[in-house]
């Protein structure tokens, strides 16, 4: 839009940029025109209206201004009273226009400088010329750049520095391209910014020369010929004070940021479509990303993230999406640091339970960027429906949820942190503020591994809402040594699970307790016997090691194949599972059982873990593998690992 005092030309100035030449008469009001997007410099469309102090009243001028997206105000250069005359309150961008500069041989910039420097909404000013077209294009084309690159956001003209928000917005950008978070971005990692900003990479002269421009202005700007934070920022401060706002603005909006340097929602939250009955699991390009980014962060090499690992890696998040909880409801090591397994969990929880806070996440963590994707919902595999497995007999899911239902002080909370490795000893610690009613880590079910979701669910059986019974297995707790324990137990199971076809187990906890008699008409054993359910599983987390992981196993065992949970069927579906998948039993007498019991032996289990840390070397000490000891233990232990196969082999070709 354009605007100004009378006779300073404004309206000749639009006839001109229209015409290209100089019109011979000139009406008090241009009519409104738009440029097509293919002539202009930023291929956008530009609307152009002028105003008439004589045809338009105040109000139509109101009107006018609350449409525009930037404003130009123009005053005469040979005319002091128009520049004094101009008026700058205005919500969107200003450029000071100073016309009919052929009539004048010096220039206004004197006058306007403390007027510009007055007002931060001003953007720049151009003198020009109507008459013989003088820099008329440029006026436009500085108008559009105001709009699609503004100043304001990211510069203080007073200060002469980046606004807080700005250096907010590239410290985050700086950080997520940092890949190896050494404090400095290399060669490569340049390269990689370029590319992902402007899609071409730089000459290594051109990498040079951009390095040399911060080592002659600033002393640490540059740290073992890689580019830090400071000059970084220094760098993005000189493309704005040079009139190159577009470069700050190429790099803001392509890390997804909008005209007010906040992420956009259609960056956090891209549309993800969730059928019903089906859940969200990460895919594997997900995982690795998330690998990636626990290992540039696990600077001590540990396999575990402590505190101060965390809130570094949790910098680039406006705040700290992992409470306390977080520790207990995923595997921690002694210290209670966060370990690999557990970061992949928690990772895995959220995106089971709430898959747009894991796309926010995800965005935060500048997934779709360094992956080259359109957005994190690439990250996204959406499982097919429930009904569908149930059909075909198998599933492709990776993660099964188990609600954990039980009467008060039945050891529910127990059951959860046992599946976490933790023994009642180390359950003390917990305090209650940080106690979680979920807990999630892997499990093995015929070599596959799968997730494990446990939910304790509140005991309120008038009020179960569908998330407490939309599950893939049931968990019953009762504690043996309270006599109305059971009842709890018994009832949520006659009212929600009776004709249900999800599966159920019930647990005996507290099992190293004195076993007393339910106060029920029948007992634990009775009530399974009578409905078909498998009989009550002893447990207790009262032990000196990490408590047995077997019964975890069976839940997933059973969530991943519920029709084998069925006992009416049991002997027909176990022939056909023999046939279809090698027997998916616990019948510890054919072929894959008994091949199942030699992996699951101690000592295999120990030599594996010892072959898997060589050959992945994810977190080795070069020290350890060139240590001649260790070499020896592993040879020995693949000796024995084939020993104890062709034994096996040669027993299994026997019962044949």
């Amino acid at each position: 839009m354009k605007m100004a005092e009378p006779k300073v030309g404004k309206t000749s100035l639009i006839m001109s940029l229209v015409s290209e030449e100089f019109p011979d008469e000139v009406p008090l009001r241009a009519e409104e025109i738009t440029i097509p997007a293919d002539v202009t410099p930023e291929r956008v469309p530009t609307h152009i209206v002028d105003y008439s102090e004589a045809e338009q009243s105040d109000e139509q001028l109101y009107q006018e201004i609350s449409k525009a997206n930037v404003i130009c105000i123009v005053y005469s250069v040979n005319n002091k009273k128009s520049i004094e005359k101009v008026s700058l309150v205005s919500a969107v961008p200003l450029i000071l226009v100073g016309n009919k500069s052929d009539l004048v041989e010096h220039s206004s910039m004197e006058t306007i400088l403390p007027i510009m420097n007055q007002y931060q909404d001003i953007e720049t000013c151009v003198e020009c010329s109507a008459k013989n077209l003088k820099n008329i294009s440029e006026l436009f084309y500085y108008a559009q750049k105001a709009v699609l690159h503004p100043t304001g956001p990211l510069y203080c003209p007073e200060e002469k520095e980046l606004k807080p928000s700005c250096i907010k917005a590239l410290t985050r950008i700086f950080k997520i391209s940092d890949l190896d978070n050494d404090g400095t971005l290399n060669d490569s990692e340049l390269n990689f910014f370029q590319r992902t900003c402007f899609n071409t990479p730089l000459a290594p002269q051109a990498l040079e020369d951009v390095k040399n421009v911060v080592r002659r202005n600033m002393m640490d700007g540059v740290k073992d010929n890689g580019l830090t934070l400071k000059g970084f920022l220094f760098l993005h401060t000189l493309f704005i004070q040079r009139g190159r706002h577009e470069t700050t603005w190429t790099v803001l909006r392509r890390f997804g940021y909008d005209d007010d340097l906040e992420l956009t929602q259609e960056y956090l939250f891209p549309l993800i479509k969730i059928p019903p009955d089906c859940t969200t699991e990460l895919n594997h390009n997900a995982y690795l990303f998330l690998q990636s980014v626990f290992d540039k962060h696990d600077k001590d090499r540990d396999c575990a993230l402590s505190p101060e690992e965390v809130k570094d890696l949790f910098k680039v998040f406006p705040y700290m999406p992992w409470g306390p909880d977080v520790n207990n409801t995923v595997c921690t090591n002694e210290q209670g640091w966060l370990t690999y397994q557990g970061y992949l969990s928690q990772w895995t929880l959220t995106t089971y339970l709430d898959v747009q806070r894991s796309l926010e996440y995800l965005g935060y963590l500048g997934y779709s960027i360094i992956y080259e994707q359109e957005s994190q919902a690439a990250a996204i595999t959406v499982t097919r429906n429930k009904r569908i497995d149930l059909q075909k007999k198998q599933t492709q899911r990776s993660v099964f949820r188990c609600n954990v239902l039980g009467a008060r002080g039945s050891g529910k909370s127990g059951f959860l942190q046992a599946f976490l490795g933790r023994n009642l000893q180390r359950q003390r610690r917990i305090r209650e503020e940080h106690k979680s009613f979920y807990a999630i880590s892997t499990t093995y079910v015929y070599g596959q591994e799968k997730y494990l979701l446990l939910h304790e669910v509140m005991p309120d059986i008038d009020f179960l809402t569908e998330t407490d019974l939309a599950c893939d297995v049931v968990c019953l707790v009762y504690d043996v040594n309270n006599p109305r324990s059971f009842e709890y137990c018994a009832k949520v199971y006659k009212q929600y699970f009776i004709d249900s076809k999800t599966p159920c187990v019930v647990i005996a906890a507290k099992s190293d307790l004195h076993e007393v008699r339910q106060h029920y008409s029948l007992s634990p054993h009775d009530f399974c016997r009578k409905h078909k359910l498998h009989p009550p599983q002893p447990f207790t987390c009262s032990t000196n090691e990490a408590p047995s992981k077997d019964i975890y196993t069976r839940l997933t065992t059973m969530a991943m194949y519920p029709l084998l949970c069925q006992t009416n069927k049991l002997p027909s579906l176990r022939r056909q599972y023999h046939a279809r998948l090698h027997c998916m039993c616990a019948c510890n007498r054919c072929t894959y059982c008994l091949c199942q019991n030699l992996l699951k032996l101690e000592l295999l289990r120990s030599i594996k873990a010892q072959l898997r840390t060589v050959v992945f070397n994810r977190h080795m000490a070069q020290a350890d593998l060139k240590n001649s000891t260790f070499w020896l233990r592993a040879s020995v232990g693949a000796t024995v690992f084939a020993v104890l196969g062709f034994a096996m082999y040669r027993a299994l070709l026997k019962q044949r």
